[in-house]
């Protein structure tokens, strides 16, 4: 899909950032300080199938991290590798200008890449917000996170204290658009109700953004020993949400379960909240690329069937022809978009 785009900067009422794309079908704003994103077609009710470049990077950029957390779907321990500066640089140039965001994939404390803060600089330099998951970060590298990311997500595990803490170092330094991802299954399901509880009685929590509940994929650590929820358990904790007041959302694979449970539910609101809805974006909207800068379509796909093999960012000189427009790439947007935008790989 060759589009002939117009890529602008404008200041808004508040003075703050906004990058503008236009094109005859496909068109967003989005807002640099504070990550507020519409996009549209060819007109405002239209929603296009598909973007012409990618809006969101997923980038890994360590594969380092002694945290051993039990799910771990990457399976990362202290014996790994990080990708340099250099390597990253020359990825993100690879990437056209509707490029929005990226989420480093790093390590629980955010110390394992020397470079992560001089990558964090210069997506900046390209007007390209970063953003990252953390678990257990010091106070010195709140410092760092809070000055450059637009957002900053804190792992929940079994022992809250280190997440909340986390969150807290990072509210106090000014920032907001802070969550609590906590991943979400049949073991995990006491954990997040107390998670639920605690964001509105904890006070480390108090200026933190959101609960983002993410689903259970089986793969690296969390291959065994862990069990998808049941719609009627996924319902239980949106309601729980809904009552305690609390701001919350899920990751794209949820989408199926969450719409369920507007459909079942019907609350007033029903149509608001399911224009907030995105199904499955990977092909479509965003991209990951791993350590050795090797693209699939999502880093859940890496290693599996369809995506034994990906594609070496490096090598390519036109993103757009050789990766978002590859026969393979062009494949798996299609099988995405026969099943409805729900995963053809992970049943969650």
């Amino acid at each position: 899909m060759e589009q002939a785009l117009e890529i602008c900067f404008v200041r808004d009422k508040k003075g703050q950032l906004v990058k503008m794309c236009r094109s005859p079908e496909y068109n967003y704003m989005f807002n640099l300080d504070n990550g507020y994103f519409l996009r549209w077609g060819k007109t405002e009710t239209d929603d296009p199938e598909m973007a012409p470049g990618p809006e969101i990077l997923d980038i890994e950029v360590t594969t380092i991290c002694a945290n051993g957390c039990p799910f771990c779907y990457k399976g990362n321990t202290a014996n790994g590798k990080n990708m340099s500066f250099e390597t990253f640089k020359q990825i993100l140039d690879r990437f056209p200008p509707t490029l929005t965001q990226l989420a480093f994939g790093a390590d629980a404390s955010a110390t394992s890449n020397p470079d992560l803060f001089k990558m964090a600089e210069y997506a900046r330099s390209r007007f390209v917000v970063p953003n990252i998951t953390v678990a257990n970060i010091s106070n010195e590298t709140a410092d760092r996170l809070s000055k450059l990311m637009g957002a900053v997500a804190v792992s929940r595990y079994a022992n809250k204290e280190p997440c909340y803490d986390s969150i807290k170092r990072l509210t106090s330094r000014g920032m907001r658009q802070v969550n609590i991802h906590n991943m979400i299954c049949e073991e995990t399901f006491d954990q997040t109700i107390e998670t639920i509880y605690d964001m509105k009685h904890d006070p480390r929590l108090a200026d933190m953004n959101a609960l983002v509940m993410l689903s259970l994929k089986r793969k690296g650590r969390g291959e065994h020993g862990f069990t998808p929820l049941s719609q009627d358990r996924f319902n239980e904790l949106v309601s729980e949400a809904q009552k305690a007041g609390i701001n919350y959302g899920f990751d794209s694979c949820g989408s199926s379960k969450f719409l369920s449970f507007l459909e079942k539910n019907d609350p007033m609101n029903r149509k608001q909240l399911e224009m907030s809805v995105e199904p499955c974006e990977s092909g479509l909207f965003s991209t990951y690329v791993n350590v050795d800068g090797i693209y699939t379509a999502c880093s859940f796909c890496e290693n599996t069937p369809f995506w034994s093999e990906g594609i070496d960012i490096k090598s390519v000189t036109n993103f757009t022809k050789e990766v978002w427009m590859n026969p393979k790439v062009i494949e798996w947007r299609k099988l995405l978009l026969e099943k409805g935008r729900n995963c053809p790989i992970y049943d969650v």
